[in-house]
């Protein structure tokens, strides 16, 4: 049968559907010796081609669903060419044979921790869109304590740059001498929202480092640098998120990871915790 061009390339682990569209408009895609059009429905008797170079849609019976947690570390870009920044995440990641790893959002080059990447573009953009308010967790270290009046602010809402951006939950989460850490829970993904909430309230953050995404958290266990397959139940927790029909998945080998040094228990919690939402 039939589906639209976005959704079944997305599949083949090209590209979100997003980027897909901007390929088409940029005129990169043809079916059949013609330029595509967003909206075109393909199938297996088609030819279609990107960049002049022909897609098989044959690998889509044999592309496996993958996805992988990776440990980024800060001076990393999430983009593959950037001339200004050499290191990518996306050296550090395992190759692929017939498929193309497509990064489940991204972080800004000065903040760490974890990124989810999959071979499934239909997983990727329903994970990245706004219409099913998947929550991001970060731990901020900021210079001293924050007056309880600048949480409430970040939880009510605060304007930045024509956006309205607030927080779900601040946590307290410890620290020593002049250095303190918070935890915070959001479901955007603005470009830099984290760092633009603590600035809106005059406090500088001195690190930022992601350590959930959905049901996805990044393990003690996993360094720096590394990556780590995720479980058959870990990715079905994502797809659930998302309403995603489980398929069968093949057992694949995943890197042993070293213990590296975790962060302070926490402590006092501001704000109610939301609930992740199913809806699109």
């Amino acid at each position: 049968m039939p589906e639209r061009i976005q959704k079944v390339l997305s599949r083949l682990g090209l590209g979100s559907r997003r980027q897909i569209e901007d390929w088409i408009r940029e005129g990169k895609i043809n079916i059949n010796k013609r330029p595509a059009q967003i909206g075109d429905h393909i199938s297996a008797g088609d030819r279609v081609y990107l960049n002049g170079k022909q897609v098989k849609l044959s690998d889509l019976d044999t592309v496996e669903r993958r996805v992988i947690m990776y440990y980024k570390n800060e001076g990393e870009i999430c983009s593959r060419n950037d001339p200004e920044h050499k290191d990518s995440v996306f050296d550090h990641l395992p190759k692929l044979t017939n498929a193309r790893w497509i990064s489940i959002g991204r972080l800004d080059l000065n903040t760490c921790g974890l990124l989810l990447f999959t071979t499934d573009g239909e997983l990727a953009n329903r994970l990245m869109h706004p219409s099913f308010e998947i929550e991001r967790e970060y731990a901020a270290r900021v210079l001293g304590e924050v007056p309880e009046k600048a949480i409430e602010n970040m939880l009510h809402g605060v304007e930045s740059e024509g956006d309205i951006l607030k927080f779900d939950q601040v946590r307290d989460a410890g620290g020593e001498g002049a250095n303190h850490w918070y935890h915070v829970i959001l479901h955007q993904g603005r470009y830099r929202e984290v760092r633009r909430l603590w600035e809106s309230q005059d406090i500088k953050v001195s690190r930022l480092k992601r350590v959930r995404y959905g049901s996805i958290s990044l393990p003690r266990s996993l360094r720096l640098g590394q990556w780590k397959d995720l479980e058959a139940d870990e990715i079905k927790s994502l797809m659930d998120l998302t309403g995603m029909e489980p398929e069968p998945e093949k057992k694949t080998e995943s890197v042993k990871p070293l213990k590296p040094a975790g962060l302070r228990k926490k402590k006092t919690v501001y704000g109610k915790r939301p609930k992740q939402s199913h809806r699109r």
